[in-house]
């Protein structure tokens, strides 16, 4: 582990009693050089991509320069790499309140939901439901296994709830669901909306009725509090590079206990397999058996030193805070924003109250939502993103924005 990963760390272990004021707020961010000078800038895109800390650009550094050291294919090289992939299998387990055994690394959301719907054993005629706020790569997987299993694609209607209460998002799901619906595949909080759908609730739902839910939580880890053994869902795709302002090409997929045995690996490698073992399963070679735990959808050589990144911008983020602090001030956050946009005239929310969690979208009346994106940009260095269904702009508010910035975007918008 690097010097960097361990001090953090060490630091971490007396966060809930940091100083958690504007001041000491201020102190964190200086650590990240995408919002300090010269870069002029209000970034609000975390819901695309994060700003990393300079611990977690250093650890990757380091990491590359250790495995040339040590020489890149070696013992030593291969030592070094399994102590990586246990070090931030646990790291990622602990902010997930998960086993190690049952997390998967990938390269990124897209990829988790990838394997968790193409390890279903579709038959033709079978159903998958999607709802209508979902990300376009999920819509983009739904109809390959369409065209290449027969199955039937529903939708139900989670838009229209985004005002009412989470009964409504049961009662859509609950009608959507048919006799041969095999899975269900949804977003914890909606990329466009920023509505946080209720999840425990819905696992119970399909639990009962022997579906499989399959969520896309790109917007959920590193915003909520999350214990997923808790959830009752099969499988939770995420990414690092978001809100845990972590590398891009890293994330993960947790498989819960219950769904493992029954899903099947679609792309495969030395990574996925064990060898010297005696295997009952006819799909692969005598002497061959799938890994025991989360490495059985994992396929091949991967950027390692990631791994060291991923965990020095986890270790830095509790720094400041628990993780229910860190929510509790996006929430504040996203609050002042809503209640400051509604008092502008020409701009419509597409939320009828304060969102949850960080993601505020909203139209501005009679302007394209991409050419006031780009104009943000340009002329006053403001980041924000356009989503085109529904058609609006988003916010993306993290614990690390300041009012500051809050002020100055509505500021802006105030004068358009």
């Amino acid at each position: 582990m690097s010097a960097n990963i361990s001090q953090a760390q060490g630091l971490g272990q007396g966060a809930e009693q940091e100083n958690l004021s504007e001041s000491a707020l201020q102190q964190h961010r200086s650590h990240y050089p995408a919002l300090n000078p010269p870069a002029k800038r209000a970034y609000f895109n975390y819901g695309g991509q994060g700003v990393m800390c300079e611990a977690a650009l250093n650890a990757i550094a380091q990491g590359f320069q250790q495995i040339e050291a040590i020489g890149c294919f070696s013992i030593a090289a291969f030592q070094w790499i399994e102590a990586e992939k246990v070090a931030v299998r646990q790291a990622i387990a602990t902010e997930l309140q998960v086993s190690p055994n049952t997390i998967t690394l990938t390269d990124s959301t897209t990829t988790g939901c990838n394997i968790a719907l193409w390890s279903v054993d579709w038959q033709r005629g079978d159903r998958l439901l999607l709802s209508d706020c979902e990300h376009p790569g999920i819509i983009a997987i739904a109809a390959q296994l369409q065209t290449r299993f027969g199955i039937e694609i529903n939708y139900f209607p989670l838009q229209q709830t985004l005002n009412d209460r989470d009964e409504a998002v049961l009662e859509a799901i609950e009608q959507a669901l048919q006799p041969r619906t095999r899975t269900i595949a949804i977003s914890h909080i909606c990329w466009n909306t920023g509505q946080v759908l209720p999840l425990k609730e819905i696992g119970q739902l399909c639990r009962d009725r022997q579906v499989l839910v399959v969520v896309d939580a790109a917007q959920s880890v590193g915003v909520l509090p999350l214990n997923l053994a808790e959830l009752g869902i099969d499988f939770y795709a995420f990414t690092g590079h978001k809100w845990w302002c972590a590398p891009l090409g890293l994330g993960g997929l947790y498989v819960a206990p219950e769904a493992f045995a029954a899903a099947q690996p679609t792309f495969i490698g030395w990574r996925s397999i064990v060898s010297g073992k005696s295997s009952e399963n006819r799909s692969l070679p005598k002497n061959y058996d799938w890994r025991a735990d989360g490495q059985k959808f994992e396929v091949a050589s991967a950027a390692y030193p990631l791994y060291a990144g991923l965990r020095a911008a986890i270790a830095h983020a509790n720094l400041w805070g628990t993780q229910q602090q860190r929510y509790d001030r996006i929430g504040q956050l996203s609050d002042r924003l809503w209640h400051k946009l509604a008092e502008i005239p020409q701009i419509d929310c597409i939320k009828q109250a304060p969102p949850k969690v960080g993601l505020v979208s909203f139209k501005m009346q009679d302007k394209a939502s991409n050419l006031v994106m780009k104009q943000l940009e340009v002329e006053h260095q403001i980041l924000i993103r356009s989503i085109p269904e529904p058609d609006c702009l988003r916010v993306s508010l993290h614990y690390l924005t300041t009012e500051t910035e809050i002020d100055q975007l509505v500021s802006v918008l105030a004068k358009f």
